[in-house]
């Protein structure tokens, strides 16, 4: 099986490409490096395109053909819940746009096979503890609107067409499965507190006053390598699996922004006491998976914790990145600055 990964040099899509390769499946990364580092890839091929563009689709399409690819993941967007409550035009046009151009580009192609990269940001503010895949969607935030339409799109292009689609509902993500693929850039939790101690700051808890136990917001943590191993299981299912179908993919833990930042100061050593600020925009106060149902129907499971979660990612950010050379197998570069690297 060859796998192309949209935004492969990211964060999230670099861990998927190293379990793709130890599985020895040929990986092409499709990712315009705005944001991505081209050294986490190993030996993929890599295609330097911006998926926005208005050629990209037949550009593509040509990518997939010229190395019969047969299953896409899709991991290209933007991700910031708060960017995206002032930017949503930015949000809607760069989210859909690249999702549609992929879609399009796997059109008569032997590509049948589509992963999706969703979010739970598409629950917003749900009612209960736990959601359920059936829980109604309702975003609080442009990005979580994007992913929810971006859903739409997928599950209407498949019941249209010959591919086999999942959507993954991401909840979030943490940790590192390598010192090499730490994530690089301070936008969740974890890597803000982390860039906050290493500038010789404090972390900071964005409001204090939700309705949750200790008045900290809420979250499912997963481990980025539990969550490349679904991306794994998604594709296997995806073999003999629905037409279409969602996932979420979390641990069915909740942990609090103190619990988290209190399990860093273990890991690090460092005593630090918190600053309160307000709360940002577009924040939920609880958001909780129900992954019952990724664990009937994938060979899944997680197989990491909180803590394991935090220390991965507290000691990939004393081990600077090695300097890889880039792949020597380069397609010709379309590329144009879209942030495409940064999966949801």
């Amino acid at each position: 099986m060859t796998v192309l990964v949209t935004g492969g040099a990211g964060y999230i899509g670099s861990h998927i490409v190293r379990a793709l390769q130890q599985r020895a499946e040929h990986v092409v990364v499709a990712d315009n490096l705005q944001s991505g580092d081209a050294g986490r890839i190993g030996d993929a091929t890599l295609v330097q395109i911006d998926l926005t563009g208005p050629a990209s689709a037949s550009a593509l399409s040509e990518v997939l053909n010229a190395y019969d690819v047969t299953a896409v993941v899709h991991m290209a967007a933007l991700k910031r819940a708060d960017e995206s409550v002032g930017s949503p035009l930015k949000y809607y046009r760069e989210n859909i746009s690249m999702l549609a151009n992929v879609l399009r580009a796997m059109d008569g192609t032997a590509a049948d096979k589509f992963v999706f990269s969703s979010s739970a940001a598409v629950y917003g503010n749900p009612p209960e503890d736990r959601v359920t895949e059936l829980t109604p969607a309702m975003p609080i935030n442009p990005y979580g609107s994007s992913k929810l339409a971006g859903e739409w799109l997928v599950r209407d292009v498949a019941r249209a067409s010959g591919i086999r689609a999942v959507s993954l509902r991401y909840f979030n993500v943490a940790g590192a499965g390598a010192h090499d693929l730490a994530d690089p850039v301070p936008m969740n939790l974890v890597t803000r507190a982390i860039d906050a101690l290493e500038r010789g700051t404090v972390p900071q808890i964005f409001g204090d006053d939700y309705p949750t136990p200790d008045g900290t917001g809420v979250r499912d943590y997963v481990h980025v390598e539990d969550l490349a191993n679904a991306h794994i299981a998604a594709l296997v299912y995806l073999e003999h699996g629905q037409r279409y179908s969602v996932f979420n993919v979390g641990t069915g833990e909740g942990a609090s922004v103190r619990e988290v930042l209190r399990e860093l100061r273990d890991v690090s050593g460092d005593d630090f006491e918190p600053q309160i600020a307000a709360r940002r925009p577009g924040d939920p106060a609880s958001v909780v998976a129900d992954a019952s149902m990724i664990r009937e129907h994938f060979d899944w499971a997680p197989q990491h914790d909180l803590r394991s979660m935090i220390a991965s990612a507290w000691a990939a950010s004393q081990h600077p990145a090695s300097l890889h050379p880039v792949s020597s197998k380069v397609e010709s570069d379309t590329s144009a600055p879209n942030k495409e690297s940064r999966p949801s």
